[in-house]
């Protein structure tokens, strides 16, 4: 793969769009799989599922609307646990009032945000319970691994795209994380903060941002699992100015 590539920011914000180039990405691995349902999900908190799993995807889900000191932007986010929620820092970035509602369009208190130095992540403590969480894989995927993007794009409709695994990359927006993942599953604005899933259901990454070809870029679910586990990884989310 040669040139360079725009790299954009997969929140949909209101009045402004970041942009910056991305170096060369890996070239496919080539594959005849085609993934065409959604993966199932161990619930958490209850229900039953459909036996698909598509109410396990639909209830980890989350909006979130970024009411901020500049305008209005939307995000996703999913749960990891009961009052837990991981997202993107820049869908939390500069939030006055941050609305988190859920599939069935129940509204969340939310508690306290904080933010990663490192990487673009941002976690939020909710006073209510949320409706479900996913288990988290065990190991990161590899090229050519199926992948399931589950989120809000545009702030509207719950969104489930899939794709696979097209490699690893140097992170374009924070060098200094190390590798992030390149796949081909389709997100839009409104993507970032959205979970990646494998065929399983489990966790593999975070959405944060798309190339200009339609490339998705992923935290990877160890470079979150590690920086969960370091208490001073992650900052109290300042007011906005």
């Amino acid at each position: 793969m040669r040139g360079r590539r725009a790299v954009v920011l997969a929140s949909s914000l209101a009045l402004v769009a970041g942009c910056t180039v991305l170096p060369s990405l890996p070239d496919p691995v080539p594959s005849d799989i085609t993934p065409t349902v959604a993966p199932s999900l161990v619930a958490r908190g209850g229900g039953n599922l459909s036996p698909d799993g598509f109410d396990a995807v639909r209830r980890m889900a989350v909006r979130i609307r970024n009411v901020g000191c500049s305008g209005l932007s939307t995000g996703s986010g999913f749960a990891i646990d009961e009052h837990t929620l991981i997202t993107n820092r820049h869908v939390v970035a500069d939030s006055e009032v941050l609305q988190v509602s859920t599939y069935d369009g129940r509204d969340i208190e939310v508690m306290a945000a904080s933010t990663a130095g490192l990487a673009d992540l941002a976690v939020v403590r909710t006073d209510d319970p949320l409706p479900s969480y996913p288990e988290l894989a065990e190991n990161d995927p590899r090229a050519g691994d199926l992948v399931t993007v589950v989120g809000y794009p545009d702030g509207g409709a719950l969104s489930v795209t899939e794709g696979e695994v097209i490699g690893r990359t140097t992170d374009p927006l924070n060098e200094n994380l190390g590798e992030v993942l390149v796949t081909d599953a389709p997100v839009e604005p409104g993507s970032s903060g959205s979970a990646a899933l494998d065929d399983t259901g489990r966790v593999i990454g975070v959405v944060y941002a798309k190339t200009s070809d339609g490339r998705s870029l992923l935290i990877p679910l160890s470079t979150v699992q590690q920086l969960l586990s370091d208490a001073a990884a992650f900052a109290t989310l300042p007011p906005c100015d």
